[in-house]
């Protein structure tokens, strides 16, 4: 909705703390719609009912902004200890689980299909959101697994994860889409147990 739609357009919000909270609202949902490329600062003020100039005396460039916008709604440590509290045998099922119950909810989905579609669009966003993933998620599992191959193993599970999120809540194809997520996490899961704790037979 454009704020000249909005009631109370010509009266827009002034600064305050509930003002930078409606910008990185509008943010998330306008990076969720458009991705990174098309989602200018104007069009993100408009969202948020507010001038353009208070975006910028926020966030200063719109780099910033998304930055601030990929704020993970939910700690990966967190995820990965209800995960573990399920036995190391069942880690694999419960991670796959918890992950897709952390999508699913409303208040998180649109914050992370912002990230995830951005990252498609735009070369800037994907540095960003890799240099996130790499600081806030691959390494908590990185040191949650262990061993001299930890990284990589962390990595292998990112891109199972990023690639079952990308066809289920960014291309939205069925009968993914409408998989509960238990019986995801029953085909998935063994994939990940084997990524977190299986020996590699190597030739």
């Amino acid at each position: 909705m454009s704020a000249r739609s909005k009631p109370g357009a010509g009266r827009r919000r002034p600064a305050g703390s509930d003002t930078r909270a409606a910008i990185l609202r509008a943010a998330r949902a306008c990076f969720a719609e458009r991705g990174y490329e098309r989602s200018t600062i104007r069009a993100i003020a408009a969202e948020a009912d507010v001038d353009p100039a208070l975006v910028l005396h926020y966030f200063s460039s719109k780099d910033r902004l998304f930055v601030a916008a990929l704020e993970l709604p939910v700690e990966p440590e967190s995820v990965l200890r209800m995960a573990a509290a399920e036995g190391p045998h069942n880690l694999g099922a419960a991670v796959v689980r918890t992950f897709f119950e952390t999508w699913d909810a409303p208040e998180n989905r649109e914050h992370l299909v912002a990230m995830m579609r951005s990252a498609m669009t735009n070369e800037t966003a994907m540095s960003m959101v890799r240099e996130y993933l790499e600081r806030r998620v691959f390494g908590p599992v990185s040191a949650a697994v262990g061993g001299p191959d930890a990284g990589l193993r962390a990595t292998l599970v990112g891109s199972q994860l990023m690639g079952l999120a990308m066809m289920r809540y960014v291309a939205r194809i069925e009968p993914l889409a409408s998989t509960p997520a238990d019986q995801l996490a029953a085909f998935v899961g063994p994939t990940i147990q084997r990524y977190l704790t299986a020996e590699p037979e190597l030739a």
